[in-house]
């Protein structure tokens, strides 16, 4: 598919990020040029009436599942239309910020699955964390599958937007840090923001090394960079920056492909969602 037909797509879910996405989304949408897609998933119901009926006694069963297939067509029909209000006012803030046609999208299913059928389009995939207070210690179990099934550039909003006017590159030599490096130095995304780029190690010939190689990068495409070596734990440190300098977005490698490794060492992504106080760009 031709990268230009690709969409920047926000997920609106109706939760206290849902503004700040639809205006992340259309900052990325403006910047490159992209069609903005709006898009609502609503969970699929549990089968409430196939599990109950079973123990509805044969005297009244007929009725009550007839009630109970009508409540459940009711909640159906009432989802549905909290999605169309909640995509009608997103759809009113980006036209408001000079998106002219978004397109409106409803899905089925968990998240990760109906994106799962999209995914082909997505250039950009810009969604909201959850503030829900069972949450304050572990993001979303949705927000972690959605990340991990998915190979698409992603945006975790957990803030208020902000245009970025300092950017801040983990830089690993990783993989899916080379591509966020890569897409610094061509994409007209972040053209003119000036970038931090940080290597957290101990091994302070490689960290030279690794920001040698990638500062020449950065530099030759024309970005004004700050390079930075730090030690301690990756999260801690970064998050410590990030706070410290006035870092308006972080982009970073997503989840690492061994499972092992992250059950050893535990996952950056994870501890960098969760103590991060600005929007992280995740590539896989």
């Amino acid at each position: 598919m031709d990268i230009n037909n690709k969409t920047v797509l926000a997920c609106i879910d109706g939760s206290a990020h849902s503004s700040a996405v639809c205006d992340y989304a259309a900052w990325i949408s403006k910047r490159l040029d992209l069609r903005l897609q709006l898009f609502h998933n609503i969970v699929r119901p549990t089968a409430a009436v196939s599990d109950l009926s079973g123990a509805i006694g044969l005297g009244s069963q007929e009725a009550l599942m007839e009630q109970l297939t009508q409540a459940e067509e009711e909640r159906n029909k009432l989802s549905l239309q909290q999605g169309k209000q909640m995509l009608s006012v997103a759809k009113e803030r980006v036209q408001s910020m000079g998106i002219t046609e978004p397109v409106l999208t409803h899905r089925h299913g968990t998240l990760a699955e109906s994106l799962l059928e999209i995914e082909d389009d997505i250039r950009v995939l810009v969604l909201g964390t959850s503030e829900e207070p069972e949450e304050d210690k572990h993001f979303s179990a949705q927000l972690e599958s959605t990340i991990r099934s998915l190979h698409s550039t992603i945006l975790v909003v957990n803030s208020e937007f902000k245009a970025p006017e300092q950017i801040m590159l983990a830089y690993d030599g990783s993989e899916a840090s080379g591509k966020a490096l890569d897409m610094l130095a061509t994409s007209p995304l972040f053209k003119g923001i000036p970038v931090h780029l940080v290597t957290v190690g101990e091994d302070q010939a490689n960290a030279e090394k690794l920001q040698a190689d990638a500062a020449e990068k950065l530099t030759q495409s024309g970005h004004q960079i700050v390079t930075v070596i730090l030690n301690g734990k990756a999260n801690e440190a970064l998050c410590r920056y990030q706070a410290e300098n006035q870092i308006d977005l972080t982009l970073m490698g997503a989840f690492s492909h061994s499972k092992l490794r992250e059950i050893v060492l535990g996952s950056l992504t994870a501890k960098m969602l969760l103590g991060a106080n600005k929007p992280l760009w995740l590539l896989r």
